[in-house]
């Protein structure tokens, strides 16, 4: 029953089914603005991860993301390999300090910094999500290497040239800006040092004039707490304006032998992730429509679950499209002007 427990986070239970109407109102299926979205941007990502963290955690564990995948490799393998690729591009040290720019419940974070004997910072703006990756912490064994900050990241609260490296897993596609954001991590970056990222892009196959296309952006931005999702140039031309040199980047999507949309697509089933499948979906989807009936969920619970289903359909078609991508990859490097 932890499902029905921890439904809506932070907001008062009586509250939830008012925090979904307004959160919903940001979109385009409800007639919102993009601008009204940027203009709104903490308060409409505040919203969305109270009331899906419960629903991202009973369907995906710890780590919120997606991966490119080999036959053979189990969804959760396939998970730890994306998380452990970040620290070998990085290069990552045993003892150095590390920011995890929009770190969820911490997941990635603590794979991450168990794989590379590292202490790791993981920044987020979410009350809810920050008390249970502190628990999450402990639990593992983690508590005394890893913490987390709540903060804005276009205002971080760390000191120039703090960090040795820093990392983003499909978290800073939040940001309303893509060059403030990452200014603000060139800031926090000592110079000479490296930071990776995986975003949510649409890809160069995305035609802005094409309805269908629109419709499944719509669905991913709803879904998704997104207040735009922006082309992979915006992305690449955003890190030069900030400051960053881009030794590499790519869409990894292109060459997974296995489409990374696989645990969401209708035509796929899988014991091991069957609460991702579509008839897992649909049994959870039931769950939470007899535990709101009852009383044991908040209300808007069902309406939480209707825009992720939702969420999973775009998301879908967005990658059998390949208009979407959520592992644009790229390395950047600060410049170290002393040196230079």
């Amino acid at each position: 029953m932890d499902l029905a427990s921890n439904l809506g986070g932070k907001i008062d239970k009586a509250e939830v089914l008012s925090a979904v109407q307004k959160y919903e109102k940001y979109h385009v299926c409800y007639g919102g603005q993009e601008e009204e979205r940027k203009a709104n941007y903490t308060d409409m990502v505040n919203k969305y991860y109270d009331l899906v963290t419960s629903f991202y955690e009973f369907g995906w564990g710890e780590s919120f993301h997606f991966a490119p995948r080999w036959k053979g490799e189990s969804l959760r393998e396939s998970i730890k390999r994306h998380e452990h690729f970040l620290p070998l591009q990085l290069g990552l040290k045993p003892g150095q300090k590390v920011l995890d720019v929009g770190c969820g419940i911490g997941g990635p974070l603590r794979e991450i910094s168990r794989f590379s004997s590292t202490s790791i910072t993981g920044l987020n703006n979410n009350e809810y999500q920050i008390t249970r990756g502190k628990e999450l912490n402990r639990i593992a064994g983690v508590d005394k290497t890893c913490n987390f900050v709540k903060a804005d990241f276009m205002k971080m609260p760390f000191p120039d040239n703090s960090f040795d490296a820093v990392y983003a897993i499909e978290a800073t596609c939040h940001a309303p800006d893509a060059y403030g954001c990452y200014k603000e991590i060139f800031r926090v970056l000592k110079p000479g040092q490296y930071f990776a990222a995986y975003e949510w892009c649409m890809t160069d196959s995305f035609d802005p004039q094409n309805p269908e296309h629109q419709k499944i952006k719509a669905e991913i931005e709803i879904g998704d707490g997104l207040p735009d999702i922006r082309l992979t140039a915006k992305c690449l031309e955003a890190l030069k304006q900030a400051g960053f040199e881009v030794i590499w980047e790519k869409d990894l999507a292109v060459d997974s032998p296995l489409p990374w949309y696989l645990p969401l697509d209708k035509s796929h089933f899988s014991l091991s992730s069957f609460r991702l499948t579509a008839v897992g979906r649909l049994f959870t989807k039931n769950m939470v429509k007899v535990l709101e009936y009852v009383g044991l969920a908040p209300k808007g619970s069902l309406r939480v679950q209707d825009f992720l289903e939702k969420a999973a359909e775009g998301l879908v078609e967005g990658g059998k499209r390949e208009i979407f991508t959520p592992m644009y990859f790229f390395l950047a490097r600060k410049p170290d002007l002393d040196r230079n």
